[in-house]
C-alpha cells in the first residue's frame, strides 16, 4: 500500500513517520525547506510512547509527477486546505483513498465536492503534538490514535484494509461504523475547549477557579451539541463520561488553538466555530441573543484583525 503524507508537520509526520518505520511505504508531500531538513536531519519523533528517528525518508514537491498513490493521508491546518488539495491532486487516481484527519466538518464538503463522495475517507486523530524549535514532532501526551470509516457508515473492506495496514505502526487505529459521529463528537468536545480557553485565556483548572467557570463550560457544551443534535448526531453514551473527565476535572489542558493565539499565530476560528455556528440553524442566528458560541468566535475574529492590522 503506497501512502502520501500531506505535509510532515507534527501530525502528519507522526502518524506517518510511525508507519513508515513499522515498513510501510510512505512518501510525504512537503516543501523544498522541508524536504532538505528531513534529508539532513531525518524525521525525529520525541514521545513517551517510544522516540524515533527515521533516515532515508521519502519525500515529494508539489509539481513533481508520480504514479498516483493508494491512501491520501490528509493532516493539514483547515485553513491550508485549498493549497493542499491543488498540491495532491495530480497523485489521486481512479482507486485513491484519501484520509482527512482535520477538525471540524467543512473539509468533508470541500474534498468530496473536488474528488467525489465514493475517494473520501472520514478521519480523526486524537492526539497532542507539536514541532520545536528543531523542527522535531514533540509527543505531548500518552494518546496516539486514529479513527476512521466510511462516510456512509458500516466497516468496508476497503477501511478494514487500510487499519490493517496501519495495525503494527505503533499508534492506535480503530475502524468506527459510524465514523460522522465520531467526527462529530471531536467538534463538539474540541469547539468547547477552544471556545472556553480562548475566551476566557486560561486552561480548564483556571477557569473552572472562576466564579461562573464551569457554568461559561457548561453552556459552551450544550450549545454544541444542541447544533450537533440540529444536525441529526445525538452523542453516544460514553461522551458524557470522557466530556466530564476533560472539561470539569480541574487540569492544565488548554486548546491548540489558545497556543495559537498566544503565538500571535493564525487559528482555525472559522472552521471549529464559525462553520459550527453556520450550521447551528435559528437557534445560533437569533441576533436578539449573543450566544456564547457567537461572543467567542467574535472575540477570536476581533484578535484575527488586530494581527493583520499590525502585522
Amino acid at each position: 500500500m503506497r501512502i502520501l503524507v500531506v505535509g510532515a508537520g507534527a501530525v502528519g509526520g507522526y502518524f506517518g513517520g510511525r508507519l513508515a518505520a513499522a515498513g510501510q511505504d510512505v512518501t510525504f508531500l512537503v516543501r523544498a525547506g522541508r524536504a532538505e531538513r528531513l534529508q539532513r536531519d531525518g524525521l525525529v519523533i520525541r514521545s513517551s510512547r517510544g522516540d524515533l528517528t527515521l533516515h532515508d525518508v521519502k519525500t515529494i514537491l508539489a509539481g513533481v509527477s508520480a504514479e498516483p498513490f493508494d491512501v491520501v493521508l490528509l493532516s493539514c491546518k483547515a485553513y491550508s486546505l485549498d493549497d493542499a488539495i491543488d498540491s495532491f491532486a495530480p497523485l489521486v487516481g481512479e482507486s485513491t483513498l484519501i484520509l482527512p484527519m482535520l477538525n471540524g466538518m467543512r473539509h468533508i464538503d470541500v474534498l468530496t465536492q473536488k474528488f467525489g463522495e465514493a475517494r473520501v475517507l472520514g478521519g480523526q486523530c486524537v492526539i497532542a503534538a507539536t514541532l520545536n524549535a528543531d523542527q522535531q514532532i514533540v509527543h505531548r501526551n500518552d494518546t496516539h490514535a486514529l479513527t476512521l470509516g466510511e462516510l456512509a457508515g458500516g466497516v468496508s473492506e476497503r477501511a478494514q484494509s487500510i487499519a490493517d495496514a496501519m495495525a503494527d505502526a505503533n499508534f492506535d487505529v480503530l475502524v468506527s461504523d459510524n465514523i460522522l459521529l465520531r467526527m462529530w463528537e471531536k467538534w463538539v468536545f474540541l469547539a468547547t475547549l477552544a471556545a472556553s480557553t480562548c475566551l476566557m485565556r486560561g486552561s480548564i483548572g483556571d477557569i473552572l477557579s472562576a466564579p461562573d467557570g464551569r457554568h461559561v463550560i457548561e453552556t459552551l457544551l450544550g450549545e454544541a451539541r444542541a447544533v450537533a443534535q440540529h444536525n441529526g448526531f445525538t452523542m453516544a453514551p460514553d461522551f458524557d463520561a470522557r466530556a466530564t473527565q476533560m472539561l470539569f476535572t480541574p487540569s492544565q489542558l488548554t486548546a491548540s488553538m489558545l497556543r495559537d493565539v498566544e503565538n500571535h499565530s493564525h487559528t482555525e476560528a472559522d472552521h471549529i466555530l464559525g462553520d459550527l455556528i453556520a450550521r447551528g440553524g435559528e437557534a445560533q442566528q437569533t441576533e436578539e441573543a449573543l450566544s456564547l458560541l457567537r461572543i467567542a468566535y467574535s472575540h477570536l475574529k476581533t484578535y484575527e484583525a488586530r494581527q493583520t492590522r499590525t502585522s
